[in-house]
């Protein structure tokens, strides 16, 4: 699977990956365009990324958490372009033998990637503004 993407995310598709024989536990995160920001109505969102280093960051943000928690399997898919309202935005699966594991190491990687990822969001409010994120 892509780490960036310009198509919709299926979420069942990054779930079904994550199951594993040995796993007690599969936590997905997904990060979805809502209706509002800053009291504001939006009507959609715009990602853009530089998509090389995007694919970089997150492929070491996922090896990292690999090596910090005992998980059998852990993604990050962002999407870039168009994302409507109620469409995922961003989504983060992984899997382990124990809860804890899989929900530790899941709000880890989503986190990271919020925060060192090159990805740009850029907010398409109902009053024809626009703001970068």
């Amino acid at each position: 699977m892509e780490y960036i993407t310009d198509k919709p995310i299926k979420l069942s598709e990054h779930v079904d990956i994550a199951h594993d024989p040995k796993a007690g536990a599969v936590v997905l995160f997904s990060g979805e365009t809502r209706n509002h920001s800053q009291g504001r109505a939006v009507d959609y969102l715009e990602y853009e990324a530089h998509i090389d280093m995007a694919q970089k960051t997150i492929k070491e943000i996922i090896s990292e958490a690999k090596n910090k928690w005992p998980l059998y399997y852990a993604h990050c898919t962002h999407r870039i372009g168009r994302v409507d309202i109620s469409e995922t935005a961003v989504v983060v699966v992984t899997s382990s033998a124990h809860r804890k594991d899989a929900y530790d190491a899941n709000r880890y990687i989503i986190d990271r990637v919020k925060k060192e990822a090159p990805i740009w969001k850029k907010e398409y409010f109902s009053d024809g503004k626009e703001s970068w994120q």
